[in-house]
């Protein structure tokens, strides 16, 4: 089968999923909701109504990877799926206010949630076992350098149906002879460098093979060059963080609001959790000092958590997750609510943080990783956000070198659309217990820092370290 009958075929299941979401949402609809407003809509209103709904959770259902049958264990799929339609719901009911003046009843509406998740069980399933059926595993190749174990996640991850891994092979034996890919149809190609990778790559691009390649900071950095023209020749412009001055002033403005409109309605919640905090004999709040954007330091405010003497001798440790003991029994229950982060929302209000971009590290663990990995420092072009890349696309597992790549990713493509697709995916992450676990020993995560940096070119690091100072001075690009 061709790569465009594939992508036909699962576009049109795709649609069918939406038609199916969409169903319990029409009967609720058709048979309250409509009634509800003052005009009683002709063919034409109740088409528009039922359009937004399809155009809406296309959107959303995107932002919540919804449709990647092909990647996602059923759960998952489930899962995203109801959270796209749950947003889209939600929108859809304000909009039936407005046009009834009125709050609505929920409880239709809590009933089409409910359909919904009937239907997206009943395709998630079908859709699973139709993919697997129709499309047999692809013929796969692991190529990798110093960064072994590609195969391993394939089958952790649950692709080991989509993706059949026949041959692994270090770059020296594919580079010997390039022949041993012809008949894949995908290859990997991880911590291979960028000389010997290009080569791979030109080859996988004739022969029409797909080609996965874990980048490098380089890479990132690289993805963000603005192509441009210069003495009649194909030109790259590559500098430091390179938001416009509009993009900044609308994200600030976005910043306010959004802090605001929150602060105002979670005050009761901010209450309820600033008691219970205060019911151990501590303060409700902790202060905690920070980097943002080129090195600036300010303290963070967040709900306290631990103990008040957690870190009596002075000496600054990471969070080792649920077995901490230096976390109280309320910090148990506001840590996995993410309510502990809650009052970083004043931090936003008054310009230290952003609502998305890098986690702001604290400069004596920050001072660590720079000893290890210079390119940390990095992330330090644009300020700092309550939420960011990393923290909805990295898991448990995710190396810092990776999750590094991932905010530079983010600064590399500064845009406002990218800044609400993290928002609203953040969502999706609030109740996975796996991106709030800790790290057992700070040693030992900076011990893993030192075996994923070794991919790094000696020259790349040389060059990168020599524009990076500590403490975090800015960065100049010349």
């Amino acid at each position: 089968m061709s790569k465009f009958q594939h992508d036909v075929m699962l576009r049109i299941v795709k649609i069918l999923n939406v038609l199916m979401i969409e169903l319990p949402f029409s009967a609720c609809w058709f048979l309250y909701y409509s009634h509800q407003t003052y005009a009683n809509l002709a063919w034409k209103g109740n088409l528009a109504i039922l359009s937004l709904f399809f155009v809406l959770y296309i959107i959303l259902g995107k932002v919540y990877d919804a449709f990647l049958m092909s990647m996602q264990r059923i759960s998952e799929l489930v899962y995203s799926q109801i959270l796209g339609a749950m947003a889209t719901d939600g929108i859809l009911y304000i909009v039936i206010c407005l046009m009834s003046a009125k709050l609505c009843n929920l409880w239709p509406g809590i009933a089409a949630i409910a359909g919904q998740l009937v239907m997206s069980a009943i395709w998630a399933s079908c859709a699973h076992k139709w993919y697997y059926t129709a499309f047999p595993p692809q013929k796969t190749a692991v190529v990798y350098d110093v960064r072994h174990g590609m195969e391993k996640l394939i089958g952790e991850y649950g692709l080991s149906k989509k993706y059949d891994v026949q041959v692994t092979l270090s770059v020296s034996e594919c580079l010997a002879d390039l022949s041993i890919l012809d008949g894949m149809e995908t290859v990997f190609v991880s911590g291979v460098h960028s000389h010997e990778r290009n080569i791979i790559l030109k080859h996988c691009v004739g022969k029409g093979i797909n080609m996965f390649v874990i980048p490098r900071v380089g890479d990132v950095i690289m993805s963000g060059a603005h192509p441009m023209h210069m003495f009649h020749l194909p030109m790259l412009r590559v500098g430091r963080y390179m938001a416009s001055p509009e993009f900044l002033f609308v994200k600030r403005m976005m910043d306010i609001v959004i802090s605001l409109v929150a602060l105002i309605i979670l005050s009761p919640l901010f209450l309820i959790t600033a008691i219970a905090v205060k019911s151990d004999g501590g303060p409700a709040f902790y202060k905690q000092v920070r980097l943002t954007k080129d090195g600036k330091q300010f303290k963070i405010l967040k709900f306290r958590s631990m103990r008040v003497d957690a870190e009596k001798d002075g000496v600054a440790r990471l969070s080792t997750g649920d077995k901490d003991d230096r976390i109280t029994k309320v910090g148990h229950i506001i840590r996995a609510c993410r309510l502990d982060e809650l009052p970083q929302l004043l931090n936003i209000l008054k310009g230290d943080l952003s609502v998305v971009g890098p986690r702001p590290e604290r400069p004596e663990i920050a001072a660590q990783y720079c000893e290890e990995m210079p390119e940390f420092a990095l992330r330090l072009q644009a300020k700092a956000g309550l939420t960011g890349y990393a923290q909805v696309y990295g898991k448990y597992n995710t190396t810092p070198y990776d999750k590094l790549q991932m905010d530079l990713m983010y600064i590399a493509h500064p845009s406002l659309i990218e800044d609400l697709k993290i928002m609203l995916a953040t969502v999706k992450i609030l109740f996975m217990p796996e991106s709030t676990e800790g790290i057992s020993d700070l040693d030992a995560f900076l011990a893993d820092v030192d075996m994923v940096v070794v991919l790094i070119e000696p020259v790349e690091r040389i060059y990168v370290a020599s524009l990076i100072r500590w403490p975090f001075h800015p960065i100049r690009w010349t």
